[in-house]
């Protein structure tokens, strides 16, 4: 059984994400507790709210110090909705700007819609080769709500480093919708939310651990 730690810095839906995790058979922990963080097999880091007040949180547990090392260290890391968002440069909510994680480049700004929030079943566009969509049919939708989101992809890819695997989504315009970059992976949506779609996804990260 892999050990998953759910990364409690005050923000995230930590009940139903701890259930979702149980249900597709990871060992699962709440903590905050750097070093239990760092030992598991996975760490999830959830998120909901501003990107601010989220990243106020991260950074009082020093949640980004421990995303840090795992990923210096090769450790899986999985985001989820606002915890996609801070792993970018910056997030910008109502003219305010606030610095994330800068584990990936780039802006998470306000969606391009008519009608936010963006709230409900979407479908998302995944490259075949995707692990966290394997065996998921391309119609299969997912469970969102937020009105933030990167909607561009700014890294720069060089030879010696493998092309992130992108997956997009369509409210208003594209936007991210799961990013799998190496041992980092990251949904906008909510798979804890997402009913068998949602285990599906994440019974294939825990697989994968």
């Amino acid at each position: 059984m892999k050990s998953v730690a759910l990364l409690d810095y005050g923000s995230g839906n930590l009940h139903s994400a701890k259930r979702a995790l149980d249900r597709v058979g990871a060992d699962v922990e709440v903590t905050s507790d750097p070093k239990k963080a760092l030992a598991a097999d996975g760490l999830v880091v959830p998120g909901v709210g501003a990107f601010a007040a989220c990243m106020d949180g991260l950074l009082g547990v020093k949640g980004d110090r421990i995303i840090g090392q795992r990923l210096a260290g090769g450790r899986p890391v999985l985001g989820i909705c606002v915890g996609m968002q801070i792993l970018f440069d910056r997030g910008v909510e109502f003219g305010i700007e606030a610095a994330g994680c800068g584990e990936w480049p780039g802006t998470v700004d306000r969606l391009q819609a008519e009608v936010l929030p963006h709230m409900g079943w979407n479908t998302v566009r995944a490259p075949e080769t995707s692990v966290l969509f394997d065996g998921i049919d391309a119609d299969t939708r997912f469970y969102f709500v937020h009105s933030y989101a990167a909607q561009k992809w700014e890294m720069d890819v060089g030879d010696t480093i493998a092309a992130p695997l992108l997956t997009w989504a369509d409210h208003g315009g594209d936007f991210l919708a799961a990013v799998e970059n190496g041992p980092l992976s990251a949904t906008q949506f909510h798979p804890e939310k997402s009913g068998d779609a949602g285990a599906a996804l994440l019974k294939n990260w825990v697989d994968a651990l």
